[in-house]
């Protein structure tokens, strides 16, 4: 990936409609070359996709953050079936460190927030667990 790519990638991040022929005049280039970049960067895997965020979605589910998990002995698949099966969770990451995993949360309410924590917490196997809430969202590159 050189220059070119990251920075189509970059543009692309800020603006996933952005057409070919803005970007291509953005960056001095061709249309073709913008296209045949963006082709290959999705045939190699480097773009997945393209997205859209609806105001929405920051609507429908306004109390949103992440609960950090730590997981006692060897129970995390069991954990993770669990977590998969609750509407309020919409990503589960495994990770390194003090924690387990980390689970990202939406909920309409406070109450409701805590109702998921507090059913999260009971879960067995769950040794301990902090929650951040998100209070401001000043970019998001996609949603799950």
């Amino acid at each position: 990936m050189d220059n070119l790519d990251q920075q189509i990638i970059d543009a692309l991040r800020r603006d996933g409609r952005a057409s070919v022929s803005d970007l291509a005049s953005r960056f001095g280039v061709t249309r073709t070359t913008v296209r045949s970049r963006m082709e290959r960067l999705e045939a190699s895997g480097e773009i997945l996709g393209y997205t859209v965020v609806l105001r929405n979605d920051e609507y429908a589910l306004p109390v949103r953050g992440i609960m950090l998990i730590k997981i006692a002995g060897t129970g995390s698949d069991k954990i993770i079936r669990t977590l998969n099966g609750m509407p309020e969770v919409s990503a589960i990451h495994t990770t390194n460190g003090s924690w387990d995993l980390i689970v990202e949360l939406g909920t309409g309410t406070l109450a409701g927030l805590d109702d998921v924590l507090r059913r999260i917490r009971l879960i067995d196997g769950v040794l301990s667990s902090e929650t951040n809430l998100y209070l401001t969202t000043k970019r998001a590159a996609r949603r799950p």
